[in-house]
C-alpha cells in the first residue's frame, strides 16, 4: 500500500477555506533549484506569493507541484513551486494556516499571533518572507 503525503491536500484544503471565507491565500515557499520564481522578489532564500484570484491566472494544485501565472511588479511570470518547498499557507487578513516543518508532511496549526505575513501584495518585492516571532510567557495573577 503506497502512503501518499497529506501535504498537498492540506495545501487545498487552506487555500478553499480561505477562499470560502473571503481572505486571500498566502503561500510561504523556501526557494531552491526545482523552484520557478522571480529571483528578484526572493529575500533570504524564501518568497511569499499571493494566490488571491486577483493575483493569478491558470491556479493549478496538484499532488507533486503547485503552477501559475502570478504577477510581480505588475509583470506576469510562470511560477512552479515543488510542494516540498512549501513553508506554509495562511490567510493574509488574520495569518491563520497551517506552516510545515522542513522535510516533513506534518503541519503544525498556526493562529495570528504566532505567524504574520509581511509582504502585503505579491506585487511588492519588500520583505517576502514569514516574520519569525519569539514565544513569550507572562504570570496573570
Amino acid at each position: 500500500m503506497i502512503i501518499l503525503s497529506t501535504k498537498p491536500y492540506l495545501i487545498r484544503a487552506i487555500y478553499d477555506w480561505c477562499s470560502d471565507s473571503g481572505s486571500t491565500p498566502y503561500l510561504a515557499v523556501k526557494v531552491d533549484a526545482k523552484t520557478r520564481v522571480p529571483v528578484a522578489f526572493v529575500k533570504n532564500g524564501e518568497i511569499v506569493i499571493s494566490l488571491g484570484v486577483d493575483a493569478v491566472k491558470d491556479l493549478h494544485l496538484g499532488n507533486d507541484s503547485i503552477s501559475c501565472h502570478a504577477r510581480f511588479g505588475g509583470v506576469s511570470h510562470a511560477v512552479m513551486v515543488p510542494i516540498d518547498a512549501v513553508i506554509g499557507i495562511f490567510a493574509k487578513e488574520t495569518g491563520q494556516g497551517l506552516v510545515f516543518q522542513a522535510g516533513e508532511s506534518s503541519p503544525a496549526l498556526t493562529d495570528p499571533t504566532s505567524i504574520s505575513p509581511t509582504a502585503t501584495d505579491s506585487d511588492s518585492p519588500q520583505s517576502n518572507r514569514l516574520a519569525p516571532t519569539k514565544p513569550h510567557l507572562r504570570i496573570v495573577k
